[in-house]
């Protein structure tokens, strides 16, 4: 199998882990009473563009090998870290996912008696569930061999998470006050010591 061939595999694979990971806890969440949230007109366009880049494009890529006019040949080292970032944001998925428990929502929703989460992987990160999709995001970069369909899940995600971090935390804050102020004083939004 070629590395661009390997790397296209990897991406599914990937693709398939979030899914299998994510699957029981939207089926949870569907049954779960939301008492606030922030859905409309700009969150679903934000999770549209955001798909659009993490699988619509991508996935017509591996379907389709469209477009080829922006392939290139892969390097051995490209698809290994692109295996290795795979791999990591898929740990990551599930850590995140295991802390949230019944918290967990796909969108800018508190559920009833919602609680702020502050254990586990979000001790120390507020965001962890982005720094899996911006990992995520980096892989697909190394995995797959296009400039248009390997970048769009940079630009994708970015776009969600620049738009949306925001009133997601303006929504924490309004919820849980100065519980959420001394949490932001302590951990880092999505990677430790950095941002």
């Amino acid at each position: 199998m070629s590395a661009s061939g390997l790397g296209i595999l990897v991406w599914v694979a990937m693709v398939v882990g979030w899914y299998v990971i994510r699957y029981p806890f939207e089926r949870r969440a569907k049954r779960g009473k939301v008492a606030i949230t922030r859905r409309g007109g700009p969150e679903t366009l934000r999770m549209l563009v955001s798909f659009s880049g993490l699988g619509l494009v991508p996935g017509l890529y591996a379907a389709t090998g469209f477009p080829a006019f922006a392939d290139y040949s892969p390097l051995t080292i490209q698809i290994a870290l692109g295996i290795g970032l795979a791999i990591l944001a898929l740990v990551l998925f599930r850590l995140t996912h295991k802390a949230l428990g019944k918290m967990w929502s796909v969108s800018l929703d508190l559920r009833e008696e919602h609680k702020l989460v502050t254990s586990g992987i979000y001790r120390r990160v507020r965001h962890p569930m982005y720094s899996a999709f911006w990992t995520m995001a980096l892989a697909q970069a190394f995995l797959m061999p296009n400039w248009i369909a390997g970048l769009a899940g940079l630009v994708g995600f970015g776009t969600l998470f620049f738009l949306r971090v925001g009133p997601e935390e303006a929504m924490m804050r309004s919820a849980f006050g100065e519980d959420y102020d001394r949490y932001c004083e302590r951990t880092a939004r999505i990677l430790p010591g950095i941002y």
